[in-house]
C-alpha cells in the first residue's frame, strides 16, 4: 500500500502494474473514504501541480479523501503506447483497478471529469463492490452527436476540430472554450498548451480522440446502482448541460447539479463550489472555505447618465453602442494586464496587480469612449480583496464602487492609497478633498487623475 502524502508537498510519482504497462500515480490525503480521479483526455500529474488553481482543487479534495490521482496508458507520466495500443474502455477500466491495488484500495468513490466520465460509468456498473459512490463532472454518455443525441458535436465539428490539432497542437489549443474565464490569462495560457505537450504526442492526442468517437455508455446506465451525483456547469462551451442532464436521468436514483460558470475544466473559475458538492454528497458535511485574500487595484468604470442616453436612442441602438462600449473597455483592461470581474450593465468592475497599470487603463478607456459619444466616469481604490470564485469582495471593493459613484464625468478619481502607491509614475493628480463614502468608516481624501 502507498502511503499518503501529509506534508504539504506535491506527492511522490508511483507506478502500477497493469498488464505489461505502467500506469504512473499519486496519493494525497489521509480522509476517511478514497477518492479516485479520473481525468478527461489528456493529463500530466507532475504538471498539473505547477497551475496553482489545480493544487488548490486537489488539496481541497484530499482535504476530506484519500485523493488518489493517475495518467492513463499513453498519456503524461504513464507508459507510452503505439496510437493502435491505446486502450478501449474495457482496458481502461483494468488499468484503473491496477492503480487501486498498487494504492491499497479495497473500495473507492470514483470522480470521473469529462471523458473520464463513460470510463467511471462503467468501473462502477461492473464492480460495484468496489465502488462507493460515483461523481461525474462535465461529462456525456455518448462522445458524438446522433438523431435522439443533440448535445454532444456533429461529425463535421468534430473532423474541424481534428484539423486543429494537426495544425496548432502545443499551442494554447482551444483554451477560452475549456476555461473561458482564464483564456486571457498569460500564465495559464502558457501552462495549458505545456499541458497538451506533456500531456500527449500529437498521434496520441488524435488517436485518442478518434477512439473516443466510439463512446457510448447510454445502454449501460440503468445498470449503475451505487449513489451518483451528476454535476454540470450551466455555461460550459464544451459540453453541452443537456447531456449530464440526459445522464443523471437514466442512472437510478442520481442526482443532478446545475452549477453556475461557463468554465468545463473544473479547476478554474469557482471551483470550491465543485468541491463544496462533492464533499456533502461523499460525506454528509459541507464545509465553507475562508476566501483567498489578495493586494489588488478594483477599478468601476460605467457611463455617466446611461438611463437617458438609452431613451434617446432606443433599445436597438443603444444596444449596439453599449456592446461597442464594454469590447473597448475589454480590449484595453486585457491590454493593461487587467482581469475584468464582471460586467455591471454599463459597465466593468476590474482588478489590477499595480495601481499606476489601472489608472492608466482608466485614462485610456476615458479618452477612447469618447469618439462613440459617450462619457464615463471612473474610480480606482488599492486593498486587499477576497476572491470568491469569478467574484471578489470585501471593503476595498466596496470603497472602489463609492469613489466611482462620486466622480464627475469624464474623471478617473482615486484614493489616496492609489496615489501614494502611484509616487515615480508621473501622474499628476489634483486634490479633491476629504469625503465621506456611504457604509465605509471615515473620511477618505481623493484625488482626480490630471491629463
Amino acid at each position: 500500500m502507498a502511503p499518503a502524502d501529509t506534508s504539504g508537498a506535491i506527492p511522490p510519482v508511483r507506478y502500477a502494474r497493469s498488464g505489461d504497462v505502467h500506469i504512473a500515480y499519486q496519493v494525497l490525503g489521509e480522509g476517511p473514504l478514497d477518492l479516485v480521479y479520473v481525468p478527461g483526455w489528456v493529463s500530466h500529474l507532475e504538471h498539473a501541480w505547477e497551475e496553482p488553481g489545480v493544487a488548490r482543487f486537489y488539496r481541497r479534495l484530499a482535504s476530506f479523501s484519500r485523493l488518489i490521482l493517475f495518467d492513463k496508458r499513453g498519456t503524461g507520466l504513464s507508459d507510452r503506447v503505439s496510437d493502435a495500443a491505446l486502450p478501449n474502455l474495457e482496458q481502461r477500466m483494468d488499468d484503473l483497478r491496477a492503480v487501486m491495488d498498487a494504492a491499497g484500495s479495497e473500495r473507492a468513490a470514483l470522480f470521473g471529469i469529462s471523458e473520464g466520465g463513460p470510463l467511471s460509468v462503467l468501473f462502477a456498473a461492473t464492480y460495484p463492490v468496489r465502488t462507493t459512490a460515483l461523481v461525474l463532472y462535465g461529462t456525456y454518455a455518448r462522445f458524438l452527436q446522433a438523431a435522439d443525441y443533440p448535445w454532444r458535436p456533429s461529425t463535421a465539428a468534430f473532423e474541424a476540430f481534428v484539423h486543429a490539432i494537426e495544425e496548432r497542437w502545443g499551442q494554447p489549443l482551444s483554451v477560452r472554450v475549456f476555461a473561458p474565464s482564464a483564456g486571457d490569462d498569460p500564465h495559464f495560457r502558457a501552462w495549458w498548451a505545456s499541458a497538451m505537450r506533456l500531456g500527449a504526442s500529437p498521434g496520441a492526442a488524435l488517436a485518442l480522440l478518434r477512439m473516443n468517437t466510439e463512446i457510448d455508455v447510454r445502454d449501460i446506465l440503468p445498470a449503475v446502482r451505487v449513489p451518483t451525483l451528476v454535476l454540470h456547469r450551466a455555461g460550459d462551451r464544451l459540453v453541452d448541460p443537456g447531456a449530464s442532464r440526459d445522464l443523471a436521468a437514466r442512472i437510478p436514483g442520481a442526482r443532478y447539479v446545475e452549477l453556475a460558470g461557463a468554465d468545463h475544466l473544473p479547476f478554474v473559475g469557482d471551483s470550491d463550489a465543485i468541491v463544496a458538492e462533492v464533499q456533502e454528497f461523499l460525506t454528509g458535511v459541507r464545509t465553507s472555505v475562508e476566501p483567498e485574500r489578495v493586494l489588488a487595484t478594483v477599478m468601476f468604470v460605467d457611463i455617466v447618465d446611461s438611463t437617458a442616453q438609452a431613451a434617446a436612442l432606443g433599445d436597438r441602438r443603444w444596444g449596439e453602442l453599449l456592446d461597442a462600449h464594454l469590447r473597448l473597455l475589454r480590449r484595453e483592461i486585457t491590454r493593461f494586464r487587467g482581469c475584468e470581474i464582471k460586467a455591471l450593465g454599463d459597465g466593468i468592475l476590474a482588478t489590477f496587480d499595480g495601481p499606476t497599470r489601472a489608472i492608466r487603463c482608466a485614462c485610456v478607456i476615458r479618452d477612447i469612449v469618447r469618439p462613440l459619444g459617450v462619457e464615463v466616469r471612473a474610480g480606482l481604490h488599492t486593498g486587499e480583496i477576497e476572491r470568491r470564485g469569478d467574484d471578489v469582495g470585501g471593503i476595498a471593493v466596496h470603497i472602489g464602487a463609492r469613489i466611482a459613484a462620486g466622480a464627475a464625468p469624464g474623471e478617473v478619481l482615486v484614493s489616496s492609497t492609489v496615489k501614494d502607491l502611484a509616487a515615480g509614475s508621473a501622474l499628476r493628480f489634483a486634490d479633491r478633498g476629504t469625503h465621506a463614502l456611504r457604509g465605509v468608516p471615515g473620511e477618505w481624501r481623493l484625488f482626480a487623475v490630471e491629463g
